[in-house]
């Protein structure tokens, strides 16, 4: 265990995985009795799991959150010109995605309390950058002719984005909604259309998860699912995830080397049965700094709107002077992290979108304020008042 004299990780990897040794290392030992490295009763176990955890109909594991988001797109139909519809406050591995499935970004500001896109930003570039196509009924962006076809939310942080609006906007102007829930295992969002609470990965067409081994449930290595309701997408990603094939050397197109790896998807599906406990913990965590920083004004608290549940898979605040505090805090032992430092249409990848300063104001100004403080289930509260009295200094 971690005590308060030695140094603060941002993020504790190891404690929950001695927890469970013995459970992981027998997950390995099946795999080698068995033979059973690709494919198997491991991964079907873990899919099957996690679809019901998501209250989906299906879950397709793949080999990573990057795979499981191209994969997604590609199976609901989006095709090279397409544009898609996304944020700049995100890691890079969302806008990766739509490239890679052949279409191009369109970026919406975000909502400076919660960080996630804001709708009404949503619905003003719907309404002045696009033009309606009469078959369709999708918008066609003015100035390049592009079809938009897919509106990608990203859950930051642990917490879902405003997705009623989101859904309206995209049922008014038939477009395809993908969650990008990488982060966000676990978190809820009331909706008042549907009249109940809907879990991460169950509200659009299709929703990708990562399993990094960092995220709230990570696997020992690279991992990624798609959840979803659909049927033809579901069995489109299997496909995709496996060279294109219905059956073994029967190959209907050209697809991928992106499966789960059945070691992964079994210490996936150990760690899976602990998540909800490890997401309360996170909570419990959040609320406490809350209180401990009430009284810090020159601190931004993380904001949760009462229609969601965030699972903080990261506790992020602001400050106008990050860098001077992040500084502190690592010459006091406190390890901090920035999501995300450079907004992505600033990213030198991204220089041919022709993107300048000042084109999302919100996300760049956000960018320079925002700190990432320790937090995993693990984390004490004596941890977390010498990382608040290391903030008020």
């Amino acid at each position: 265990m971690i005590s308060n004299n030695n140094p603060i990780p941002f993020v504790d990897l190891i404690t929950p995985h001695l927890k469970l040794e013995e459970e992981l290392i027998a997950i390995f030992r099946q795999a080698l009795e068995s033979g059973g490295f690709i494919g198997g009763p491991m991964v079907s176990d873990f899919e099957r799991n996690f679809s019901a955890f998501c209250n989906t109909t299906y879950c397709i594991g793949v080999s990573s959150g990057t795979d499981a988001l191209r994969f997604a797109l590609m199976a609901v139909g989006v095709k090279k010109g397409d544009g898609v519809i996304t944020v700049p406050n995100t890691f890079i591995a969302t806008t990766e995605a739509i490239t890679q499935a052949g279409a191009s970004t369109e970026f919406i500001d975000i909502d400076e309390r919660t960080y996630n896109m804001d709708p009404e930003k949503l619905r003003e570039y719907l309404e002045t950058q696009c033009d309606i196509d009469d078959k369709t009924g999708r918008p066609i962006k003015r100035k390049t002719g592009q079809p938009i076809t897919v509106i990608i939310p990203v859950h930051l942080y642990g917490q879902m984005a405003n997705m009623d609006p989101i859904l309206e906007l995209a049922g008014r102007y038939n477009l395809i909604v993908i969650e990008d829930a990488c982060q966000a295992h676990g978190a809820a969002y009331h909706s008042k259309l549907q009249g109940r609470w809907e879990n991460a990965g169950s509200v659009g067409k299709a929703a990708a998860f990562s399993f990094y081994p960092g995220k709230n449930l990570g696997a020992c290595g690279e991992a990624g699912a798609v959840t979803t309701n659909d049927g033809d997408v579901a069995q489109k990603i299997r496909i995709l995830r496996d060279h294109g094939q219905v059956k073994k050397y029967f190959h209907d197109l050209e697809g991928y080397n992106g499966r789960l790896d059945a070691i992964q998807a079994g210490i996936l599906d150990i760690k899976l049965k602990h998540l909800s406990e490890w997401n309360d913990n996170r909570r419990r965590i959040a609320h406490r700094y809350n209180e401990l920083l009430e009284k810090i004004d020159e601190i931004i608290k993380p904001f949760e709107p009462k229609w969601v549940k965030s699972v903080y898979h990261l506790y992020v605040i602001r400050a106008n002077n990050r860098d001077e505090v992040q500084s502190h805090l690592t010459k006091t032992d406190i390890a901090t992290g920035l999501h995300y430092p450079v907004p992505l249409h600033l990213q030198r990848a991204y220089t041919d979108l022709g993107y300048k300063n000042g084109d999302f104001p919100i996300t760049e100004k956000v960018a320079k304020e925002i700190l990432s403080l320790p937090m995993y289930p693990g984390l004490t509260e004596g941890q977390q008042k010498r990382v608040v009295e290391c903030l008020k200094k």
